[in-house]
C-alpha cells in the first residue's frame, strides 16, 4: 500500500511539474524578468504585455481550441496532432517578433521572441518524424537567455530542467532520449542564435 501511495504521489507531482512548464507558460516569467531588469517596472509594462500576448496567450488559446476540436489530451500525446498547434504558435511568435522590432524593444527581448519562433519552427519539422520533448526544449531555451543576461545566477532557472525531463518520462509522454534531445537542442539553438542575433538588433 505504501508503494502504491508513493507511485500516486510521484505521478501527481510529475503532473504538476508538467502542467506549469508548458513552453508558453514558461515564457511569462522569462519575459517579465528580462524586461523588468532591462527597462524597470513602469517602462517594461507595455513590452511585457506584448510578449505575453504573442508569447503565451495566443499560443495557449489556439492550442486549447485545437485540442478541443481534435478531441485530444492537453499534452497532445499523439505526435501527428501537434503540427497545427505548433504552426499557429510559430505564427504568433513571428508576429510578436516584428512588433517588438518595430517598437525598438530591448534587443534580448526581441531576439528571444525570434528564437521562440525559430525553435518552434524547427520543432515542427522534427515532430513530423520524431517526438522530441517540447517541454524540455521550452525550459532549456529560456534558461540560456537568463544566463546570457545574468551570467551564473541565471542557472538557477535551469534547475527545473531535470525535473521537467523526469516528469515527462514519468508520465510516459517521452523517452529519455527524447527529453535529453529536447534539452540539448534547446540549449544549443538558443545559445547560437543569441550570440549572433542580439548584437545585430
Amino acid at each position: 500500500m505504501d508503494n502504491l501511495q508513493k507511485l500516486k504521489s510521484e505521478k501527481k507531482f510529475a503532473n504538476f511539474i508538467s502542467s506549469v512548464t508548458h513552453p508558453p507558460l514558461v515564457s511569462i516569467p522569462t519575459f517579465a524578468i528580462i524586461n523588468y531588469f532591462l527597462l524597470g517596472f513602469m517602462h517594461s509594462l507595455a513590452i511585457t504585455g506584448i510578449c505575453w500576448i504573442f508569447g503565451a496567450f495566443l499560443p495557449i488559446l489556439t492550442s486549447l481550441i485545437l485540442i478541443e476540436k481534435m478531441h485530444t489530451d492537453i499534452d497532445i500525446t499523439d505526435r501527428t496532432k501537434r503540427t497545427l498547434p505548433l504552426f499557429y504558435a510559430v505564427c504568433s511568435y513571428l508576429i510578436g517578433f516584428f512588433i517588438l522590432f518595430v517598437l525598438s524593444a530591448p534587443s534580448l527581448t526581441t531576439a528571444l521572441m525570434f528564437i521562440y519562433f525559430s525553435n518552434t519552427l524547427i520543432i515542427l519539422f522534427i515532430n513530423l518524424s520524431w517526438k522530441i520533448s517540447i517541454h524540455a526544449m521550452g525550459v532549456a531555451g529560456p534558461t540560456v537567455a537568463l544566463v546570457y543576461l545574468f551570467g551564473f545566477p541565471g542557472l538557477i532557472f535551469g534547475l527545473i530542467i531535470p525535473l521537467v525531463m523526469w516528469s515527462r518520462v514519468k508520465l510516459k509522454k517521452h523517452t529519455i532520449s527524447q527529453v535529453l534531445a529536447g534539452g540539448m537542442v534547446g540549449i544549443i539553438l538558443t545559445a547560437v542564435q543569441l550570440y549572433y542575433i542580439v548584437p545585430a538588433i
